[in-house]
């Protein structure tokens, strides 16, 4: 911006928490001053951040992470600890796809497919990572790095395909590479193919494996693809990189991490975790499959869209109560997830940039990490108040980040569940706004969206924002969930994010979650009012009937056949022994009976008594059945001599 006050707020001039990150590395740079993302989110003007500064000061400098150097390289090099727990999870499955991270780019335009390749192995010699393979000394995991590797870029011409088919054998080509596994121990960990589609119509597909990138190294691969590609495409020769030197690599990053996160730097943040999710338990949802014994991963997604003056009515609420975007649609996501439970204690998995050095920002590596949210509802009066609560969580998970997710498991030692995933079952994310188009000189470029099968997690909800408001994808397990639920799930997240914004001050129980389509059908099934004659009773009807027609049927069981007079006269004879027996008004009697013409007499006779009848069901457990005996207090039991072992 051209101009920024000092009394300026962060937030409301468009930052955001992964801006407030690098505000903080900065700040480490220039000032040498070590501050958190708390302090940022707590401080978002310059006057109160040059306070925090004078501050953070005065703090001991004992649990600050050392300098981030590169680390010599005549020993093995260990894996940072997200990699280690990659590293695991293949040797269990070597054959899963679960962790790769597979793109499609549509390229249009007089495409060069040879400085394309070119700008790829441009990236491949300026990352290490991506040269790396992973095996095993001494029974513990190191990371080789290779000094070459060439990456080839197979060119897939698809133009003999009649052209309505084309775009669709690339999305299936997408899905099925997205599908084909890895092997970190040789390599390579980065594979792409080039479809053309027509004279000027590409498809570029690239994976990679989890364990040397992530979401925010994918930004960075575009980004130096294209700076690449047009230096390459201009001239300048394929030795010479348009990109500076980085100045650490991501196996320097690992062994800083391994240096750090030990001894007292360590315990000071397992210690907030261990507090913080002491004895939390699963997200119980209501589901449509009964929870396979063994997760499996299977999973699809499903799309949504949020209108731009909710996101912004949401945006200014959350302003108002010092909380970010993402603060206030988490406290959302929890209360949806709080009302299809029936549970107050919420914790959500977020994923975090975990990129806190500026010396990080523009390296290809692992070093996303996931942070847990745990909010509690507990009575909680309107939206605002769980806000609050959810900013205070997000702000003592922030300063404590740090710590990888793996060591916080070890540290919680949750109750181990195979079917579940550890700590928590549901994700959230929000990201910021995403460039939908890439251009260059001669090209444009745009996602290929494609469906490859997988979810982490029961659910996992990831909202960008766009200059149209939020786009929403949420993944779900299909071993758990229809796409029906899905749909109505998002639905009601919808409308709940409607009625916060129009009614933030509400009562939280009030916040309406329906359609108008399921409030009218829900209407409709209720109005069942009817019209019927309110004065006589129905034993007295069935009297007047008896009176009437008394040889007709009145019961039919089976073979079994009683007329008007005959049920009337056993009916008044049971009547009476009920009578006898203290039976009247207030006076409950209990009826245990199989479907028989027994059991109409029964009923009819307790009604002429005056009393009460409390239906049990044979089938019902002896346990269940002394309970509600106990509970209802009935004074007579009516029973068949088969049944009385039962009671």
């Amino acid at each position: 911006l051209p101009r920024v006050g000092v009394r300026d707020n962060f937030f409301a001039l468009g930052g955001h928490s992964l801006l407030a990150t690098q505000v903080v590395s900065r700040v480490r740079e220039m000032l040498g001053v070590e501050l958190s993302l708390r302090d940022m989110l707590e401080s978002p003007t310059i006057a109160d951040l040059a306070v925090a500064v004078v501050k953070a000061r005065q703090v001991s400098p004992e649990l600050s992470p050392p300098p981030l150097e590169p680390a010599p390289r005549d020993r093995a090099l260990p894996l940072s600890f997200a990699q280690q727990r990659l590293w695991f999870l293949s040797q269990m499955d070597p054959t899963s796809p679960a962790y790769n991270i597979p793109n499609a780019m549509r390229v249009r335009g007089p495409l060069n497919a040879a400085a394309l390749e070119q700008s790829l192995n441009a990236i491949v010699r300026r990352h290490e990572v991506l040269r790396s393979t992973f095996s095993a000394e001494a029974g513990q995991p190191v990371q080789l790095v290779a000094q070459t590797l060439v990456v080839p870029l197979p060119l897939v011409d698809l133009q003999f395909l009649p052209l309505e088919e084309r775009e669709g054998v690339a999305i299936k080509m997408a899905a099925d590479e997205a599908q084909r596994p890895f092997d970190l121990q040789t390599g390579p960990l980065l594979r792409a193919n080039l479809l053309q589609l027509d004279a000027e119509d590409y498809v570029l597909l690239w994976s990679v494996h989890h364990i040397a990138a992530d979401g925010w190294s994918m930004s960075i691969f575009m980004r130096e693809l294209l700076t690449c590609y047009r230096a390459f495409t201009q001239g300048s020769a394929i030795e010479t990189s348009p990109l500076p030197p980085l100045p650490i690599q991501y196996a320097d990053y690992a062994v800083w991490q391994r240096g750090w996160l030990q001894g007292a730097a360590l315990e000071a943040q397992l210690d907030y975790w261990r507090e913080q999710l002491a004895d939390v338990s699963a997200l119980q949802l209501p589901t449509d499959y009964p929870r396979p014994a063994v997760a499996t991963l299977k999973g699809t997604k499903y799309e949504f869209k949020i209108a731009p003056e909710v996101m912004e009515s949401l945006r200014a609420l959350g302003r108002r109560e010092g909380a970010t975007l993402f603060m206030t649609l988490l406290a959302a996501w929890q209360v949806l997830l709080s009302r299809y439970s029936g549970q107050d204690d919420i914790a959500v998995g977020t994923p975090i940039a975990n990129r806190t050095r500026g010396e990080t920002e523009d390296l290809i590596g692992c070093f996303i990490n996931t942070i847990v949210l745990r909010t509690s509802l507990a009575e909680a009066a309107t939206f605002r108040e769980v806000i609050k609560r959810a900013r205070a969580v997000c702000l003592g998970a922030y300063a404590h980040q740090d710590v990888p997710f793996e060591q916080v498991v070890d540290a919680v030692e949750p109750e181990r569940d195979l079917s579940r995933h550890p700590i928590f079952q549901v994700m959230f994310a929000l990201q910021a706004a995403p460039s939908k188009t890439l251009e260059t000189a001669e090209l444009s470029l745009s996602p290929l969206t494609f469906e490859y099968g997988i979810s982490k997690f029961d659910l996992s909800l990831s909202l960008s924002e766009t200059s149209v408001g939020l786009y929403g994808i949420l993944e779900y397990s299909t071993d758990l969930f229809t796409a029906a639920t899905i749909a109505r799930l998002t639905e009601h997240f919808t409308v709940l994010l409607q009625s916060i914004a129009a009614n933030h001050d509400h009562p939280l129980r009030t916040l309406p979650l329906l359609t108008e389509a399921e409030q009218r059908r829900l209407g409709e099934w209720n109005a069942t009012a009817y019209d019927y004659p309110r004065a006589p009773l129905v034993h007295d009807l069935i009297a007047q009937q008896a009176a009437r027609t008394p040889t007709a049927t009145a019961l039919v069981c089976g073979d079994e056949r009683l007329s008007y007079a005959a049920l009337e006269r056993r009916t008044n004879q049971l009547a009476h022994h009920l009578c006898s027996l203290g039976i009247g008004p207030e006076r409950r009697v209990a009826v245990c009976l199989d479907r028989s013409l027994d059991l109409v007499v029964a009923l009819l006779a307790v009604l002429k008594a005056g009393g009460a009848y409390v239906p049990l069901d044979p089938a019902t457990p002896a346990e269940r059945l002394a309970f509600i005996l106990a509970d209802c207090q009935a004074e007579v039991i009516i029973t068949q001599a088969a049944l009385r072992s039962s009671l």
